[in-house]
């Protein structure tokens, strides 16, 4: 059977691009009916920061990523890792090297003055078994190194084909730190194994470590797993995406008002080629369709935009009630005396909210943008009255028909201040009144909304309702 893992590492939030290697993982397990298991690598305590696993497990959830079976924790195996790097001494695969960090300083700066490759130069390899054990018994602080064996390491990634690594090229990696704590290299061969993962498929930042690991695996006389890296996520700029080009984690994403699906669709698409000109997936699509054998090797640029256009899309597909829930924590800080939980209990407000949403349902890109988009709802508008002029008309003009909207509407009873009532008198009274549609609809349309871009004045009209409809206009004719 299949069984492909996510290893994460606890030192930050869960990046967008960490987001799409679990989601390949995942996706490659379930088209082969296989597992898809997690394991938090958090031996490096001086990395470990505070919150990150529950960032990690939060965006997996939220992006429906389901791990199988229970979540494994390498700091709670420290002593399996000890006990193979100490089989891989007594095999004479690893030896135990007690340079201080600053002699191991001093061999840098030498190597970089003789323009040689910053590596270990193997000087406790030869230690005597009397030396070894007399340093041990003195406490001498150590750690434990692999011995990279003479030859070539050749490894066939699913993704990048046949690579081949001179073993020279390779330093003696350490596999045990002195904090008694392994390395990602050592503790991720073990766990590998010891979870039966089959196929590992991870970023391509990983590259250069798997021959190491290939090493590893034969030093054991193990099957290794098979290898697919993945391309990095670049920025438009070409460039490793980060903070400085926008949002990079998942939960900033989330809070920005990205809906899961949208999220989820986009970056499957990123390195990804489905062999159609189809672009909406949904998870359970993509769990039928992906193969690896379509992922390409070249890195995929992030276009925000072309998010923006998968989220409006799910945010189009939505009910208005579910929309309406996604929108109440982004509406809540429009009018910020309400909590939304009292907006959705009560049944006058809750109506007066879909109505909202449903104006702007259409427009959104994502759902923190019903906080602009939509402000003028809860507050009084303010604008300069030169935004009421209509092209070449005049503030007079503007007045004038602002007069003349507040008369009729005065005479419309509550129950007929509909969208569609209100757009059949005040088109027919302009068409009877051989006056410019623009001159009328303009000024109305500022007045309600204090906006040059917003909805119609009619929409806007009932939404507002007949009351503050006709307190903006008056308000309007006031200013000018």
């Amino acid at each position: 059977m299949f069984k492909t893992r996510f290893a994460p590492s606890p030192t930050g939030d869960l990046h967008i691009g960490g987001l799409r290697t679990a989601l390949f993982a995942y996706l490659f397990a379930k088209k082969n009916h296989g597992e898809f298991v997690l394991r938090i690598e958090d031996t490096d305590q001086t990395r470990y920061k505070e919150g990150s696993v529950d960032s990690i497990l939060q965006g997996l959830f939220w992006a429906g990523i389901n791990h199988d079976g229970e979540i494994t924790y390498q700091s709670k195996r420290t002593e399996i890792y000890q006990k193979y790097a100490k089989e891989l001494i007594n095999n004479g695969h690893a030896y135990y090297c007690f340079c201080s960090a600053e002699t191991l300083d001093e061999m840098r700066k030498e190597q970089e003055v003789k323009k040689q490759a910053p590596m270990y130069d193997r000087r406790c390899l030869n230690l005597s078994n009397e030396e070894i054990a007399k340093k041990l018994q003195a406490g001498e602080p150590y750690v434990i190194r692999l011995k990279i064996p003479a030859g070539q390491t050749k490894l066939t990634d699913l993704i990048r084909g046949q690579i081949e690594i001179d073993n020279a090229n390779i330093d003696d990696q350490v596999l045990i730190k002195s904090d008694g704590f392994p390395t990602y290299h050592l503790a991720n061969v073990v766990d590998d194994h010891e979870m039966n993962i089959t196929h590992v498929i991870r970023a391509e930042e990983w590259l250069p470590s798997t021959p190491k690991h290939l090493i590893l695996y034969q030093m054991f006389s193990w099957t290794p797993p098979e290898f697919a890296h993945l391309s990095m996520i670049l920025a438009p700029d070409k460039s490793k995406l980060s903070k400085r080009h926008g949002a990079t984690s998942v939960m900033e994403f989330k809070n920005l008002g990205y809906l899961p699906e949208a999220v989820v669709n986009y970056i499957a698409l990123l390195g990804w080629n489905p062999g159609s000109d189809k672009e909406i997936f949904s998870l359970e699509n993509l769990e039928y369709e992906f193969s690896l054998d379509r992922v390409q090797k070249a890195g995929a640029i992030f276009d925000i935009e072309k998010l923006n256009w998968f989220n409006g899309h799910y945010i189009r597909q939505k009910s208005l009630d579910e929309l309406t829930d996604l929108c109440l924590p982004y509406l809540t800080i429009c009018h910020p005396e309400r909590s939304a939980t009292k907006w959705s209990e009560a049944e006058g407000s809750r109506v007066y909210l879909s109505k909202i949403v449903a104006l702007e349902q259409e427009r959104l890109k994502k759902l923190s943008d019903i906080k602009e988009a939509t402000e003028y709802f809860f507050t009084e508008p303010i604008y300069e009255k030169e935004l009421l002029q209509w092209r070449k008309a005049d503030l007079n003009d503007a007045k004038n028909k602002l007069e003349f909207l507040l008369t009729e509407l005065q005479k419309v009873p509550n129950e007929n201040f509909t969208r569609s009532a209100l757009e059949q008198l005040i088109k027919g009274l302009i068409e009877a009144e051989k006056l410019d549609t623009g001159a009328v609809l303009w000024p109305m349309r500022v007045a309600l909304s204090g906006r040059k871009n917003s909805p119609g004045p009619f929409e806007l009209a009932e939404v507002l309702g007949k009351e503050k409809s006709l307190g903006r206009i008056k308000n309007a004719i006031k200013i000018i």
